[in-house]
């Protein structure tokens, strides 16, 4: 009861923060949700890709790409259904990877629109709430702490979006974290593939 009279006396502005606050929760899911799936088996997919290269079993690597399921694994599927040249393969997996990159930093961008907005909103509580605050004066004499009463609660306004911010702030950090952990994945596995192919002088698959 004492959150809900809070959230009362923080005015009309409390009502977008609460959405706010609910948009980062669900994209923190929605993104741990996504990044879990797209996980990959690196270093298990790096020993496939040297074993099955040198044997020329590329039906095996192209399946346990497939098998793996998760970004990494998919760029490879993707390079080894293109064929081609080395160079072909290469702008191949580069394209690919944007595209992937793209996907994984899908809704990061509504966190950084959160971080911003919520202080302003929070800020602009407070002065709407010292406006009506200050407007007794207009009334009767003897107001002062119908005044300061008024300020205090102007300022929720303010708390709220300072912590709305925070909590977008931090869990836009750790989702950034996750999502270059994952793009550091495809670059392991599309080196190791790449480099591979050179080695063994392979121009073609």
């Amino acid at each position: 009861m004492e959150i809900f009279a809070l959230f009362q006396k923080g005015g009309l502005v409390m009502w977008p923060l609460l959405i706010c606050s609910i948009i980062a929760i669900c994209i923190l899911i929605e993104r741990i949700r996504t990044y879990r799936a797209a996980k990959s088996n690196v270093e298990t997919l790096k020993v496939e890709i040297k074993e099955s290269l040198a044997k020329g079993q590329i039906d095996s690597l192209r399946k346990a790409a497939e098998k793996d399921g998760g970004v990494a694994g998919q760029l490879l599927y993707t390079a080894l259904e293109g064929k081609g040249s080395l160079e072909e393969q290469q702008a191949l997996i580069s394209g690919t990877a944007a595209t992937i990159e793209g996907r994984l930093r899908a809704h990061l961008n509504y966190l950084d629109t959160i971080v911003t907005l919520a202080p302003l909103l929070g800020l602009l509580g407070t002065v709407t709430g010292m406006i009506s605050a200050f407007s007794v004066m207009n009334i009767t004499d003897g107001q002062p702490f119908a005044i300061t009463g008024g300020v205090g609660e102007a300022l929720i306004a303010t708390a709220t979006g300072l912590c709305v911010a925070i909590l977008a702030l931090i869990i836009h950090t750790y989702l950034a974290q996750q999502q270059d952990g994952l793009i550091t994945d495809m670059e392991e596995v599309a080196n190791t593939y790449i480099s591979t192919l050179s080695e063994g002088d392979r121009h073609a698959i």
